[in-house]
């Protein structure tokens, strides 16, 4: 079977060798400070006993689950801790398709391509639906393609790359077309304390043995390095899901988690808040420039990207390469995500530089 590279790699990697300055918009790392209990928590964690530096619970410190699962009203046993939220979406897929219910996913199209490359791993097919202008999915469309072949549903909102945050009513429907067709719903939440629009509703507010929820703090808590996420699971699917976890990863990092736990237990809601507004503040200033620039774009309602099309400038890997090399600035394809979006380019708006490669965008383009 032959994997393919993502293509975040590739860019990221020929950035890295310009031969000039260049302000990365392509990865999803948040620029900001963490929450200052996640410090205080690694300091704290060091001075503990030696058995401390031993393998955690193989789900997850139990601490640090039962908190998760307080916030989200679900039982403790639901909620696995994963390697971030890629191994919790990988663990939700694997899940759906070893139901024996059908193998193909059905994805949204523009897709965070980390999707459909774990669909042919896990070796199920893709089927792929198209979101409307401002990348919101319409459940009829899905509804469409949906059928006994279905073994689960995989969505994220608010969404990478196009920053829709899906209204409950879409929530819902799709979890009526999983129950309709034995399916499961994956949900990625995991730019949910990115939600712009005050529109975000979490498939965890449905009761239904048809959705898995997943979501790390990876975004929330600007610490990607950290691996720390979580996949709530129906009771009935969360046993094989703990047994794929412990053969993929043994367990996860006990000083991350001990860290989150302290972080989620002492952070309130004024640094989620400030964090939004710096996003907005970007967005407002990135826009303004490619307004400047001729360019079509998508406002996000959420999460921190902006996708773009410039004229006669399609999405291209040659012409990320191009704008690397005479602009300085590096964002990803957008046939990256698929094929409805193929002449755009997405950005990402988590570098305190953002008004310095809005206007080389500008002056690139004029």
């Amino acid at each position: 079977m032959e994997y393919e590279t993502p293509l975040f790699f590739h860019v990221m990697e020929y950035a890295d060798r310009a031969d000039r300055d260049v302000i990365d918009m392509v990865s999803g790392n948040p620029d900001w400070e963490p929450p200052q209990a996640l410090r205080d928590g690694l300091h704290e964690y060091a001075d503990l006993e030696p058995d401390q530096f031993q393998y955690p619970p193989s789900d997850g410190l139990r601490e640090l689950r039962e908190e998760i699962a307080a916030r989200r009203g679900v039982d403790t046993e639901q909620v696995v801790i994963t390697n971030g939220a890629g191994e919790a979406n990988y663990l939700a897929m694997a899940r759906a398709l070893e139901r024996d219910r059908g193998d193909e996913i059905v994805l949204a199209d523009p897709v965070y391509p980390y999707y459909p490359g774990k669909t042919t791993m896990l070796g199920g097919t893709q089927r792929f639906v198209p979101t409307d202008e401002t990348g919101h999915l319409d459940p009829a469309d899905v509804r469409a393609v949906a059928s006994e072949e279905t073994a689960a549903i995989v969505v994220n909102s608010p969404n990478n790359p196009t920053g829709a945050v899906y209204p409950a009513e879409t929530i819902e429907a799709l979890v009526e077309i999983a129950e309709e067709y034995d399916a499961i719903l994956v949900s990625d939440e995991v730019y949910d304390h990115y939600d712009l629009s005050g529109t975000f509703s979490s498939a965890l507010e449905l009761d239904s043995e048809h959705r898995i929820v997943t979501n790390a703090f990876s975004k929330s808590m600007a610490i990607t390095g950290f691996r720390v996420g979580y996949a709530i699971f129906p009771p009935d699917l969360v046993e094989n899901a703990k047994s794929r976890h412990m053969l993929v990863n043994v367990a996860g990092s006990r000083p991350s988690q001990y860290a989150v736990l302290q972080a989620l237990r002492e952070t309130g809601p004024a640094y989620y808040e400030q964090n939004r507004e710096l996003l907005r503040e970007r967005v407002e200033t990135f826009t303004d420039a490619l307004d400047a620039a001729g360019a079509e774009y998508s406002t996000p309602q959420g999460s921190f990207y902006v996708l773009a099309r410039f004229e006669d400038y399609p999405g291209t890997l040659e012409n990320v390469e191009r704008l690397i090399d005479e602009a300085g600035v590096a964002g990803m394809p957008g046939e990256a995500f698929g094929d409805s979006r193929r002449d755009w380019l997405r950005f990402a708006l988590v570098t305190p530089r953002v008004e310095e490669a809005a206007a080389r965008l500008a002056t690139y383009f004029n």
